[in-house]
């Protein structure tokens, strides 16, 4: 851990090993992987594909994989990593790095769980489709889900807030009845010795808006992009129409929508302070071109110098608001452009840019 309180926490896409689903959805041996090497530039000075270094193409199934991500993190600034956790009525999607890092104790680095709760689509390329996993919700199974975390939650390397697990919930307006799941969720904890609990919404989508404890949850961790506040695209501009009319841009301007990642900060830094519990969140990049062939979302020209800064100017935020938590959108989601871990054209750059953050802003 560094000098000053900021507590980092990366999201963790726990994707990258071969799964019996994905083998019969996909393709044999089907993993994130196949999505980011078929990536192609889509218009000039556009970074793509994205490619990994220092780690390589891993797979989470191996411990000293999961060992050295952390010692990697844990060397620049990140406190801890927020694990994507797939439940569907019982049944886990990609649950074994996490589990295995929860049954063995390594590596020895803080972490806690989002529930990513949403329907599986066969759109992972961009294509719409049918539900392939779909959630279904009840009381049973919110009393089935929180016994099975608080076997994590119970993890002495569990994340805390007020000593009280954390635990998010990407989509928490698409839980049919919010207040009786946190309600269920609550009482169960406090019967099995697990005391209280810290839930946080997700302000993801537009839905997921608004003060959290409306809906049970203690308070709302926000998601970038934030596609509600996002800048005008390039594309949107008379003059880059008549360029692509005369054929002097790519017409994938036309096709996705790119946003300059510079702009992108500005809208970021002067959004007005809410009233209820918050924690920020800044991104590294986004482009999830790989995944789909029209109407991706691609933060253009975003550079380790401007995430520095954005990540500097959001912890001299949060020390004035109090909070002590920022999270960071992500540590390793290679297929949408997201990533701290080393790729081939910045190496460690962006690992430097958070350490070099947290230690240029002064704590008092």
């Amino acid at each position: 851990m560094l000098k000053n309180e900021v507590r980092l926490i990366a999201f963790y896409l726990p994707q990258y090993h071969p799964i019996p689903e994905n083998d019969l959805w996909w393709d044999k041996g089907f993993t994130e992987w196949h999505n980011v090497v078929k990536a192609t530039p889509l218009f000039k000075g556009h970074y793509q594909p994205h490619i990994p270094a220092d780690l390589g193409f891993y797979d989470l199934r191996l411990s000293e994989v999961r060992e050295a991500q952390a010692d990697l993190a844990k060397e620049h600034g990140i406190y801890g990593f927020c694990y994507y956790h797939y439940w569907f009525n019982g049944k886990q999607l990609l649950e074994r790095p996490f589990n295995e890092v929860l049954n063995s104790g390594k590596p020895d680095f803080p972490f806690c769980l989002c529930w990513a709760n949403e329907d599986w689509m066969s759109k992972w390329d961009g294509r719409e489709g049918n539900i392939i996993m779909g959630q279904s919700y009840s009381d049973n199974d919110d009393v089935d889900h929180i016994r099975w975390l608080i076997k994590a939650f119970s993890d002495p390397r569990y994340i805390r807030i007020d000593n009280k697990p954390l635990f998010l919930v990407y989509r928490a307006s698409q839980l049919p009845d919010p207040k009786r799941t946190t309600s269920v969720w609550r009482n169960e904890a406090l019967k099995r010795g697990i005391g209280e609990i810290y839930l946080c919404r997700v302000e993801s989508f537009s839905s997921e808006r608004g003060d959290p404890r409306a809906l049970g949850f203690d308070g709302a961790v926000e998601f970038q992009p934030d596609w509600k506040n996002l800048p005008s695209p390039l594309f949107s501009s008379r003059s880059w129409k008549m360029l692509s009319k005369l054929r002097l841009i790519s017409r994938n301007y036309s096709k996705h929508r790119v946003y300059l990642y510079s702009r992108l900060i500005d809208v970021m830094l002067k959004k007005p302070h809410v009233e209820y519990p918050f924690s920020h969140c800044v991104t590294p990049s986004w482009d999830n071109s790989p995944r789909r062939k029209a109407d991706a979302v691609i933060l253009h020209e975003s550079t380790p110098y401007l995430y520095g800064y954005w990540l500097k100017e959001t912890i001299e935020r949060m020390n004035k608001e109090g909070n002590n938590i920022i999270f960071i959108n992500a540590w390793n989601e290679w297929a949408e452009g997201n990533h701290l871990e080393p790729c081939q054209r910045w190496g460690t750059q962006y690992l430097e840019a958070t350490r070099n953050a947290i230690l240029s802003v002064d704590p008092s």
